[in-house]
């Protein structure tokens, strides 16, 4: 199996900066895409940002200019730097690997994480 692990978290103030990452473990080989996304009281999932194994990446419209994903394949870890932090960034972000593939065969899988609380407020 592979579990997500997630860091990062926490309260910050308007205009701040917060890093998040997670790491991906467990029989794998290899993971297409890496990416975050995050869920508001009341609100649907959407996108904060996604890229993919060789370097290519989305951001959702809201996030474009001030967030920043980058990933390590080495580690199979995904960062979210995210810079100018708005009270509506407040969410559980949820860390995704997409396109994974075990050491065991062929089938690709899709897992989230458990998700880390992101609070901006003065």
């Amino acid at each position: 199996q592979v579990q997500l692990a997630e860091s990062g978290g926490g309260l910050v103030q308007p205009g701040g900066s917060l890093g998040l990452s997670c790491t991906a473990s467990g029989n794998i080989f290899s993971i297409y895409a890496l990416g975050w996304y995050r869920q508001a009281p009341g609100k649907e999932r959407e996108l904060v940002a996604i890229i993919r194994k060789m370097g290519t990446t989305s951001y959702g419209d809201s996030v474009k200019g001030r967030f920043t994903i980058t990933r390590d394949n080495a580690k199979n870890t995904v960062y979210l730097q995210m810079n100018s932090l708005r009270p509506e960034d407040t969410a559980v972000y949820y860390c995704n690997a997409d396109g994974v593939i075990l050491n065991t065969g062929h089938d690709e899988y899709e897992y989230w994480g458990q998700g880390t609380q992101v609070t901006v407020s003065s």
